[in-house]
């Protein structure tokens, strides 16, 4: 059987959802897949990023990370996406990202594609959970199948017990205040394994 083909899609301003996506990378490597980690568009303006110090580091390091268009989701067998809340929702990078994938969607391109989430807050109740939910809304209209974490491994614990999808507070500093590293290469593997059997399933 070929490899599964997994798409890591992510936003992220300082580095954090950066971060989870590589996990989710390094995780499904090791369980055969071939993957693609790619960044939605940035829609912040220049004079806001340059605002940041942190915000301007993270934009310049991951400069030579390939932008996510609609080809990359018709390629992939499973998706998983990482982005910050916003107020409870997913940022609007990635909403934008997500409101140009019509014209796959109307050609019935992203059905029974395998799909998980991950999000990001400052505050332990930051929407981290909501966030997650608001995203697999749009997958349901893909006619995706969703495959979240629930308690399927102790790391899921660890990191806090979301069983939507890996989610993590972020400190003021910058820093994750969960140990959340096993239980995104968890959720990762579990995405990969999931796709296996449907691509296996389909033939």
């Amino acid at each position: 059987m070929d490899k599964v083909k997994l798409a890591v899609i992510y936003y992220s301003s300082t580095g954090t959802n950066y971060q989870l996506a590589k996990w989710a990378e390094e995780a499904a490597k090791e369980a055969g897949a071939e993957v693609r980690v790619l960044k939605v568009p940035e829609l912040a303006s220049q004079a806001a990023i340059d605002s940041n110090a942190a915000w301007k580091a993270h934009v310049e390091a991951t400069k030579d990370v390939p932008i996510a268009t609609p080809d990359d989701l018709v390629w992939a067998d499973a998706i998983i996406f990482s982005t910050p809340t916003r107020y409870g929702n997913v940022s609007s990078q990635m909403k934008q990202f997500l409101d140009t994938t019509g014209g796959v969607w109307a050609q019935g391109k992203l059905v029974n594609k395998v799909v998980s989430a991950m999000s990001s807050a400052g505050n332990p109740h930051g929407g981290q959970e909501a966030t997650i939910q608001s995203l697999y809304v749009s997958m349901m209209h893909w006619g995706a199948i969703i495959v979240p974490p629930g308690y399927t491994d102790k790391s899921v614990y660890v990191a806090g017990g979301n069983p939507y999808g890996t989610s993590v507070t972020v400190d003021g500093e910058g820093k994750m205040i969960e140990n959340v590293e096993a239980a995104v290469k968890h959720q990762a593997k579990r995405t990969v394994m999931v796709a296996e059997w449907i691509k296996r399933g389909s033939r």
